[in-house]
């Protein structure tokens, strides 16, 4: 059973909203979607779990069917998400964020930690000097004609709908294990995760760059909920050492999907939805 609704912010933007299950029971589960600048894409998360608790999630202000075309901050989509909870009647949430989404729900716990029953962050978020390994793993993983031609996309002032998703599945494929199965992904996702709020993207990436979560690990330490963890896929570009070091840092458990990358529900569906559902029984004692 899906519903979906839009509800309007105090700053009159409107924002799109998705619920899977029984919306009645009061423990719920809120996905937080990557990018930032991409629309919700966590639809095939969503079931694994919403037999045990409501699944929420929605589009961020900017992207998919949530219009906004005012400046984007940190803040105001923490605040956002406050705002989302008080209309659907949630008190406290178990948080499940993925990639930017973990962020997010970080920032969140910082802000709100009384409305954060548990939180589960999913390939991120990533501390410290990350983009390095990131860069190199990523240019393993590309011909030398698939970095230049991304490149030269990259730089264009204008793309064609078609130049658009070649720059979008050069740049996702790389995400992936398996990289035959990889770009299929990264094709699919460049046409259904659209369109891209690129202006989104480059705000939300330099506030966070001006004020990174590293500097905040020792108070979200002290605010995280009794139920916190951390979950990675091994072959995920982006450094699983990043998120040990954060795992350390944070006293979390950290999993490891192997044989899957940045997004494993796709390469390993069984294991991530047996952690999941682990997950959220503890959370909300079912």
């Amino acid at each position: 059973m899906e519903t979906q609704g839009l509800v309007s912010m105090t700053d009159e933007a409107q924002l799109r909203w998705m619920a899977t299950g029984d919306t009645t029971r009061q423990s719920a589960v809120i996905l937080l979607h990557g990018g930032p600048g991409l629309p919700d894409y966590l639809g095939d998360v969503a079931p694994m779990v919403a037999d045990l608790a409501p699944v929420y999630r929605y589009d961020q202000r900017g992207t998919g069917q949530s219009p906004w075309r005012g400046s984007h901050s940190l803040a105001r989509h923490v605040d956002d998400l406050a705002e989302l909870l008080d209309a659907w009647d949630v008190p406290r949430a178990v948080l499940i964020g993925h990639s930017y989404g973990t962020d997010l729900a970080s920032r969140f716990c910082l802000r709100h930690p009384d409305r954060v029953a548990a939180m589960l962050l999913m390939c991120g978020p990533f501390v410290g000097d990350w983009r390095t390994g990131y860069g190199a793993e990523r240019g393993r993983r590309m011909s030398a004609v698939q970095e230049e031609r991304l490149r030269e996309l990259e730089e264009l002032p204008h793309r064609t709908e078609e130049q658009e998703v070649e720059l979008l599945t050069l740049a996702w494929f790389t995400d992936h294990a398996d990289h035959e199965c990889g770009w299929l992904w990264a094709a699919q996702g460049a046409r259904r995760r659209r369109p891209v709020n690129w202006s989104m993207n480059a705000e939300l990436g330099r506030e966070g760059r001006a004020d990174p979560l590293d500097e905040h690990l020792a108070e979200l330490r002290a605010c995280l909920p009794a139920r916190a963890e951390l979950l990675a896929g091994v072959d995920d570009p982006r450094p699983v050492a990043a998120l040990d070091s954060l795992a350390l840092r944070l006293a979390l458990p950290l999993t490891r999907i192997e044989r899957a990358g940045h997004e494993p529900w796709l390469e390993q569906p069984d294991v991530v939805r047996t952690h999941l559902r682990r997950f959220v029984q503890d959370a909300v004692g079912t």
